[in-house]
């Protein structure tokens, strides 16, 4: 079997105000907006990788109604997992999201690993990390 990733969902509190970020701030583009019976199906993509989608999922529908409220308090905490994004210079990156005014939980800086990153978070309180491969 070949599998290929097509989509990830990260919770948002506003899709609106997330839309606005991811495209505005990250430079990411809307891909699909549609209003489904129970919820809207947002999606945003780096234009350079048009077989992965980022569904800017609402917290609401389809989970249970119980559910909504905590996992409301853990995407708010940044405790829903993170996205990561590469890109070929960080430090640039990351002044747009200082501008933008988002949260910032780390400055650039070089990891054991190979890469330049810094992280952040988004409107919902999502991590957010950006990084950049290091030469050599």
């Amino acid at each position: 079997m070949e599998l290929t990733l097509s989509h990830t969902f990260v919770y948002v509190l506003d899709q609106d105000e997330a839309l606005d970020f991811y495209t505005r701030v990250l430079d990411l583009e809307k891909r699909v907006d549609a209003q489904m019976e129970h919820m809207r199906w947002l999606t945003v993509a780096a234009p350079g990788q048009p077989d992965v989608e980022i569904n800017l999922m609402n917290v609401g529908p389809p989970l249970p109604p119980e559910d909504v409220e905590p996992v409301r308090q853990l995407v708010a905490k940044g405790s829903m997992g993170a996205l990561i994004f590469r890109t070929g210079d960080c430090r640039a990156a990351f002044e747009r999201v200082v501008e933008s005014g988002a949260e910032i939980m780390q400055e650039p800086m070089e990891q054991a690993y190979g890469v330049i990153d810094c992280a952040f978070r988004d409107p919902s309180g999502n991590h957010v990390r950006i990084s950049q491969e290091l030469p050599g």
